[in-house]
């Protein structure tokens, strides 16, 4: 079986979409069969295909990166004209799996995507403009797909009641957690306990609500880390008292981060899985996470969930989890512990197979 996968978004800073793409890769690797050709493609950039061989380094997938001048201009064209066929430059393909920053048109094979969630559908004004217009272009596709896959059921029962697909044509492929995030390990000294979130500085992610907890705790001996890069819109007012804003950090420093808070918050008001509370947990970090219910797979029932409006329940929150620490890292490890990549690539590819 030949399957060909969309890797435009690894072109970029890798954040969760990326992560997953990549892990989702390793993945199949791990899980194909001898006679399987994983094929990652993508039309970038000089830089996004430097980008994009350094996120696929170790995962043996045959690469067909294009470096292209306006990279993002034709990938639009081509989802647009529709023409020509993917075959063109890949060769036979029985599977093309693709994401959301382009529709790329194919002659023969099962037709595949990924949706990560639905917050461009329900709530156009938590992105940025360009990210709406683009997952209403993809989405507008989304019918004419064999299989589409999401990672959580959450998102893939709003797919089938928000947009009408049918659930036989769904699945779910739940992200995995790399080898690279364990409770044991090298641990980050910020020079004071600290609570910990890793989120994009965007409105979706919620983090005034987390600034205004961690006030309400009037701990001067903790600080609060924020881990990520900037987004769009109007930003939360961090630059607070005792906020260390520690910008963008490349995934290989994330776990000691982890490993070394006191206590995770994840205060997101929606998400199409969670997947840094699956890697806080995995280092044994207890976490703290909003009750939406996009969130209760990434959760279990290892977190403290608290109403991510609610800046006094965020912080009744924290300070449960700093009370009931070892219990709580206890069921976060045992929690994150079945969520592999490896397992996610079987997913794909027994879908694949059962769709040829």
């Amino acid at each position: 079986m030949r399957v060909a996968v969309d890797v435009s978004p690894l072109s970029h800073q890798r954040t969760g979409v990326g992560n997953y793409i990549r892990g989702s890769l390793l993945g199949m690797t791990e899980a194909a069969a001898e006679d399987d050709e994983i094929v990652a493609f993508a039309p970038a950039s000089r830089g996004g295909r430097r980008a994009i061989d350094a996120a696929l380094d170790g995962i043996a997938v045959e690469r067909r990166v294009a470096a292209l001048p306006a990279a993002h201009l034709l990938r639009t064209a081509w989802s647009r004209i529709a023409w020509p066929p993917a075959e063109r430059f890949l060769g036979r393909l029985d599977v093309l799996h693709f994401g959301d920053w382009m529709v790329p048109p194919q002659r023969n094979g099962v037709r595949s995507t990924m949706v990560h969630d639905l917050v461009p559908v329900h709530h156009p004004d938590w992105v940025h403009p360009d990210t709406a217009a683009l997952h209403g272009a993809k989405l507008r596709h989304l019918l004419a797909c064999d299989l589409v896959f999401t990672n959580a059921r959450f998102t893939a029962d709003d797919v089938a009641d928000t947009l009408g697909v049918p659930i036989e044509r769904l699945r779910v492929a739940y992200p995995g957690v790399g080898a690279e995030f364990a409770a044991e390990g090298e641990r980050a000294d910020l020079g004071r306990p600290y609570v910990l979130t890793v989120a994009t500085l965007e409105p979706r992610k919620n983090l005034g609500t987390l600034v205004d907890a961690y006030r309400l705790l009037g701990a001067e001996d903790l600080a609060l880390a924020v881990v990520g890069a900037a987004g769009w819109g109007e930003r939360p007012a961090l630059g607070q008292p005792g906020v260390l804003l520690l910008g963008y950090t490349a995934n290989e420093e994330l776990p000691r981060l982890y490993r070394g808070a006191s206590v995770f918050v994840y205060p997101s008001r929606f998400e199409g899985f969670g997947m840094p509370v699956l890697e806080a947990m995995a280092c044994g970090v207890p976490c703290v996470v909003s009750s939406h219910p996009s969130l209760d797979e990434a959760c279990g029932g290892a977190a403290v969930r608290v109403d991510p409006e609610d800046a006094e329940a965020m912080a009744d929150g924290i300070r449960r989890a700093l009370a009931e620490r070892e219990m709580l890292a206890a069921a976060g490890l045992a929690h994150a512990a079945p969520f592999t990549w490896r397992e996610n690539g079987r997913v794909h590819l027994e879908a694949f197979r059962e769709a040829l």
